[in-house]
């Protein structure tokens, strides 16, 4: 009796623990992972205008309007960047949002930290790298985004679909923002053109998900600064309809690179 006793009294302490750590949590209106390609085909100066990008809107008021304008008022974030399957690191972890003086601390640390380029393009390694984030990250949130920033196809580490499905499972969304460049990448690495269409098919997640363009890196902070508008306040744009590409190819850009390897004299 003694025995049995103990253990009922074990598992309300348990009960206990478990729904303080819940009441512990900040309700938020978005859980937002900010997920930045640092891959080699973006050199250190269009490097810089990204995270200049992300400084300025985290700061600017429409974001800060967005960030507070909710019913809960208040959002947190968190700031990654990825480039092949090793090489995906948390730059800053998540931060509670509800006013310009959050954002601007928040903006001032991402200032202050290192950008670290990688080899290769893993968009599946970033999404499963941000999805343990959400998990006993001190927030619950109505709403849990993926924002996904890049110039290329996923060419390393899992198919950009399984990543989108574990994204799904998850109950966490996927948006994306296709930067369009016309420049060949390093070493004549090819570009692809219809990259927003790849994002469209192969890369976005969840309801509402949805695809912006930015039109080359000089037009990326008026881009992101629009995204995170849209995706703070839950909204979609509106968007001239892509082309449905019927069976899209979702592994193009792992068969860019194949046949790249196979005509480099660079080598794998």
């Amino acid at each position: 009796m003694r025995w049995i006793l103990g253990l009922l009294t074990g598992l309300v302490c348990v009960a206990a623990v478990h729904r303080a750590a819940a009441e512990a949590e900040i309700a938020v209106d978005l859980e937002l992972v900010l997920a930045v390609d640092v891959s080699g085909s973006i050199d250190p100066s269009e490097a810089i205008l990204q995270r200049e990008g992300y400084i300025q809107a985290l700061t600017s008021p429409e974001v800060v309007r967005a960030a507070t304008g909710g019913p809960i008022g208040r959002i947190a974030v968190s700031y990654l960047e990825w480039a092949g399957a090793e090489h995906v690191r948390l730059v800053l972890d998540w931060h509670l949002i509800d006013g310009l003086p959050a954002a601007e601390r928040m903006a001032g640390w991402l200032f202050e930290a290192d950008v670290r380029s990688g080899q290769r393009t893993s968009i599946s390694s970033a999404v499963m790298f941000a999805l343990p984030l959400f998990r006993d990250n001190g927030f619950v949130g109505t709403r849990r985004v993926i924002d996904i920033s890049g110039d290329g196809p996923n060419n390393s580490g899992l198919p950009a679909l399984a990543a989108r499905d574990a994204a799904i499972g998850a109950g966490v969304s996927v948006n994306g923002l296709a930067i369009l460049n016309d420049r060949p990448g390093p070493f004549g690495y090819p570009i692809l053109r219809d990259l927003d269409i790849y994002y469209e098919e192969c890369v976005i997640a969840g309801p509402g998900a949805f695809v912006l363009v930015a039109d080359g890196f000089d037009d990326f902070g008026r881009a992101i600064r629009r995204k995170l508008v849209l995706e703070i306040a839950g909204l979609v744009p509106r968007r001239p309809p892509v082309r449905q590409a019927a069976g899209y190819d979702c592994l193009i850009g792992e068969r860019q690179l194949q046949e790249w390897l196979r005509r480099s004299p660079f080598g794998p």
